[in-house]
């Protein structure tokens, strides 16, 4: 079956960078949109950034310049890249995917109800 498990999580000071790992198994990794979203205590689970099938990348606005999202299709994982962490960054982590659609290899969504598969999360927290 599929699996999704997150790493690289922690505490950290405002400044600092992390990066997070989400390896994946019981799917044909390479032909995933995976995806990053955040969830912190009394707030709905948001998009943080996506990646398709041929490596096109998005993120939400406020990480945009700080976060980045890669993949290595040989190792199964995807990455998030996290720079100039900010308090307001702290939140559960969570990594997603989803098959990309046969239609188009540049296709992803920033609602979680589109992807299929979700890892256990990872807490990240940014101390002021």
């Amino acid at each position: 079956q599929v699996q999704l498990v997150e790493s690289g999580g922690g505490l950290v000071q405002a400044g600092d960078s992390l990066r997070l790992s989400c390896a994946a198994s019981g799917l044909t990794f390479s032909t995933y949109v995976m995806g990053w979203f955040r969830q912190a205590p009394g707030k709905e689970r948001e998009f943080v950034a996506a990646i398709t099938r041929n490596n096109m990348t998005y993120y939400v606005d406020s990480v945009k310049g700080r976060f980045t999202i890669f993949r290595d299709n040989a190792k199964n994982t995807v990455y998030l890249q996290m720079n100039s962490l900010k308090p307001e960054d702290t939140a559960v982590y969570y990594c997603a995917a989803k098959a990309s659609p046969r239609y188009s290899s540049s296709v992803y969504s920033s609602n979680a109800g589109w992807y299929d598969y979700w890892g256990q999360g990872t807490q990240v927290t940014v101390s002021s």
